[in-house]
């Protein structure tokens, strides 16, 4: 398979996925019932689940015996915390943290 054809069935599947996933709610719900207490729930916790989730992939392969010792990562994660204390704005501490790891294990902490 060439490669626009592999190019164009991953965005043709990402876009009715994508689509599926903003009609499929107004569908099992309609657009005037109420939501059910369950889906409310699940809308609260699923967000700091995911966090969760991704902090533990973050930081699985990190070791503290080894150089840099976890360094670049706490500071990147003290920097993402702060921030997002501060200006209370999960995308712009994540694009801080990133940025800031990314400066920091290509400049600061190179082995």
């Amino acid at each position: 398979m060439s490669d626009f054809k592999h190019s164009l069935i991953i965005i043709l599947v990402m876009g009715v996925v994508t689509l599926a996933t903003r009609i499929l709610p107004v569908l099992i719900f309609g657009r005037n019932e109420k939501i059910p207490k369950y889906i409310m729930y699940l809308g609260k916790v699923v967000p700091y689940t995911a966090m969760g989730l991704l902090i533990v992939y973050c930081f699985k392969d990190v070791s503290v015996v080894q150089a840099p010792h976890a360094i670049p990562e706490l500071i990147a994660m003290t920097v993402v915390i702060a921030s997002y204390l501060w200006k209370r704005n999960a995308i712009f501490s994540v694009v801080i943290g990133t940025v800031l790891y990314m400066l920091l294990v290509q400049l600061v902490f190179t082995v």
